[in-house]
């Protein structure tokens, strides 16, 4: 690959390319003989364990709100899209994407069962502000204070 005006090949931003040779995960000629590409940790483009703008909506009391609801399809579809606002063009497309999603999303919580408590969402977003403080190195905050 050659960038545009220049004499020397560009590396890749991704892929099996992106790494140097022998860098730990990357794909050697053996590798590629001898079957798929092994990696540990998460796939490329994957934000930790989760999106952290989409929040989990099962098992609260009281049960996750049509706004909860549509927020987290929108934000999906935003991210699938990789836009947050569509093109005229795209904008029929992207709102019935956003209502598939959030009638999928209903279809599910109304159909998921578990045996544990509810989860408490004051006490939840404690523990967000306290994993939050922990990661920045500022101290936990009450909402609102």
């Amino acid at each position: 690959m050659r960038a545009a005006g220049q004499g020397r090949p560009v590396r890749a931003a991704y892929g099996p390319q992106a790494r140097p040779r022998g860098a730990a995960g990357s794909r050697t000629a053996d590798a590629v003989r001898s079957g798929p590409l092994v990696r540990s940790g998460p796939p490329i483009g994957h934000c930790g364990d989760m999106c952290r703008s989409i929040r989990v909506l099962h098992n609260f009391e009281p049960p996750a709100t049509d706004e909860e609801i549509e927020a987290a399809a929108l934000q999906y579809v935003r991210k699938i899209s990789g836009s947050a606002r569509p093109s005229a063009a795209n904008q029929e497309a992207f709102d019935e994407a956003v209502r598939a999603v959030a009638a999928a999303t209903r279809t599910l919580l109304e159909s998921l069962v578990t045996a544990a408590p509810p989860r408490d969402r004051e006490v939840e977003a404690a523990k967000a502000r306290a994993r939050a403080a922990e990661r920045y190195g500022r101290p936990a905050t009450m909402a609102g204070a």
